[in-house]
């Protein structure tokens, strides 16, 4: 595996399975060329559970073969006909066919031992290694991310989660951003970033609980981020204020007033009625200290658990 990442700075890689699969999680960088589209791999898979392994395969065979031609030329445009790196899940059928086929056209591959399944485990492997993390928190708006990109800009180690994730955390972390990938997908993300840090030395990392947005940390990295040195941040609550209006300024008001809806059992329902006349009337400043009240509330709790963390 390692080779085989290394070998990416001069060499296309080609995702050989279906187009959900490689949705649902892939190899940052890598270019989906099903050997077997979603309906075909259906198909195939349908024919195993009746008639069995070989008449699966010769179906496989029966279906990729018109598309033999498109598969190659693709290929080469996405390679500029140089050699090209190919994984499938497990490392077996469907990369080897595909290098075989490609090969036939003077593409030399290599195929990844143990497929996507060996990447996924490696990652999952890295998040338990122990990392010199130290976490920087403080209330809803305190700049943290700011702080974060600063200090890579000076040459820290930097894993800027939200960044990531496309989610900035909070309720309303989704608004104004690109659509968040898949879990599987973000834990990769992570997990690539990871690949070019020294462990050895810190790594500097936004507090967030164990869901931002729609997707999941992995486990192991959380278990490590709770109990990390924490860096606290004390920022007037004026000053939070107006960087959320800044940041959230432009935000639809009917998405902004439906996530007030999401958030107001926790909020309570006269908070949450007077936020949201106040978004109407075109008060964001109003709105936004409201929220921030059930925010720094929940700010307090967290922290107050892990009080005895805090290095400054």
């Amino acid at each position: 595996l390692v080779d085989f990442l290394a070998l990416r700075e001069r060499v296309s890689v080609l995702d050989v399975r279906s187009q959900d699969e490689f949705s649902a999680g892939h190899i940052p960088g890598a270019v989906n060329e099903p050997l077997l589209t979603n309906d075909e791999r259906s198909v195939v898979g349908t024919t195993y559970k009746k008639a069995g392994q070989q008449e699966a395969i010769l179906e496989g065979f029966r279906l990729v073969g018109p598309r033999l031609s498109d598969i190659v030329t693709n290929t080469k445009k996405v390679s500029g006909a140089r050699d090209v790196l190919v994984y499938c899940w497990r490392g077996g059928m469907r990369s080897e066919n595909f290098s075989q086929f490609i090969g036939m056209a003077g593409i030399r591959s290599r195929v990844l031992d143990g497929g996507y399944k060996t990447y996924r485990r490696a990652a999952m492997d890295a998040f338990r290694r122990p990392m010199n993390l130290i976490t920087i928190t403080g209330c809803t708006g305190s700049g943290k991310s700011d702080v974060l990109r600063e200090l890579a800009v000076q040459g820290e180690q930097v894993l800027d989660l939200e960044a990531l994730a496309n989610h900035k955390g909070s309720a309303f972390g989704g608004l104004l951003q690109p659509p968040q990938p898949t879990t599987e997908q973000f834990q990769n993300d992570v997990y690539e970033v990871l690949l070019k840090f020294d462990l050895g030395k810190r790594v500097w990392v936004e507090d967030e609980s164990i869901a931002i947005g729609k997707i999941f940390l992995p486990g192991e990295l959380w278990t490590q981020m709770n109990g990390s040195p924490l860096v606290q941040m004390d920022v007037e609550k004026e000053v939070r204020v107006e960087r959320l209006v800044v940041e959230y300024g432009p935000a639809d008001r009917g998405e902004f007033a439906g996530m007030i809806d999401k958030v107001s059992k926790k909020l309570g329902g006269q908070h949450a009625k007077t936020a949201k006349e106040k978004l109407l009337q075109g008060d964001m400043t109003g709105t936004i200290a409201i929220l921030l009240t059930y925010y720094d509330k929940a700010y307090l709790r967290s922290i107050e658990r892990r009080k005895s963390q805090i290095q400054l």
